[in-house]
């Protein structure tokens, strides 16, 4: 990637997107501040905590140290989704009624692993469609060249399936943004604007179906509450922490 990654970087543009793990890899040294996009579910978890005025802690999926991570930020370890037993894990709901100052280890295949990344090389951020009215606001009103990436979701042998619902939240972030838009972001912003009904699309696109069916329709219902929030979750310190 390092010999072909000046055809990606959308430098002459100021609002870039790419997808995934690879997209961070193309825009993290080029840009000002990064912001991530993973709509079902991670973005939203951190925007759920950072509204209950708790801590979270990104992970990344499957990592062999995490229990022995959170014993060291005392915190919790969150619980992996599909065995959710009433615990805190990366199920948005679980978390609606997390108690303030509570600390939270969220490991996740996408947003965790992608924040990660994005911060080894930039200022990042965490966002979704709850948000991005304010986010949009608060990095047009700081920075200049800004890189949007949509998580996506993975196939099962671990390959990048992009994802309409993160396209959509990418979308609503850069129709917030001021700046020349890269083609690429343009593209997104259209997507969501023309879209007649984003709490329709996004449960009946397969991964609203996959919560759906798999009993976690509530998940969806709080990720597409569209700009109900004005947290503006940075990457900080290992942790996101909320702006005032």
């Amino acid at each position: 990637l390092a010999e072909e990654a000046m055809f990606y970087q959308q430098d002459n543009f100021d609002i870039r997107l790419e997808w995934g793990s690879k997209g961070v890899a193309a825009l993290a040294e080029t840009v000002e501040a990064m912001v991530i996009v993973d709509v079902l579910s991670f973005t939203t978890c951190v925007d759920i905590c950072l509204q209950r005025n708790a801590t979270l802690f990104p992970f990344p999926w499957k990592g062999d140290r995490a229990e022995e991570f959170a014993k060291q930020k005392q915190a919790t370890l969150a619980s992996p989704r599909f065995r959710f037993e009433g615990t805190y894990s990366l199920a948005p709901s679980s978390l609606i009624s997390i108690p303030e100052g509570f600390r939270l280890v969220l490991p996740s295949p996408n947003g965790s692993t992608l924040t990660l990344e994005s911060a080894a090389h930039t200022t990042t951020y965490a966002g979704c469609l709850r948000n991005a009215a304010a986010l949009g606001r608060h990095l047009s009103s700081r920075y200049r060249r800004i890189g949007v990436i949509p998580a996506g979701e993975r196939w099962e042998d671990g390959q990048l399936r992009p994802a309409i619902e993160d396209l959509l939240g990418a979308g609503a972030i850069v129709a917030h943004l001021s700046g020349r838009k890269s083609p690429e972001a343009g593209m997104a912003e259209m997507a969501y604007s023309s879209c007649e009904n984003i709490t329709r699309t996004i449960n009946e696109c397969a991964s609203g179906r996959e919560l759906h069916e798999r009993g976690f329709a509530q998940d969806v219902v709080l990720a597409v509450q569209e700009n109900c929030s004005e947290v503006l979750p940075l990457f900080q310190n290992g942790e996101y922490v909320a702006l005032k």
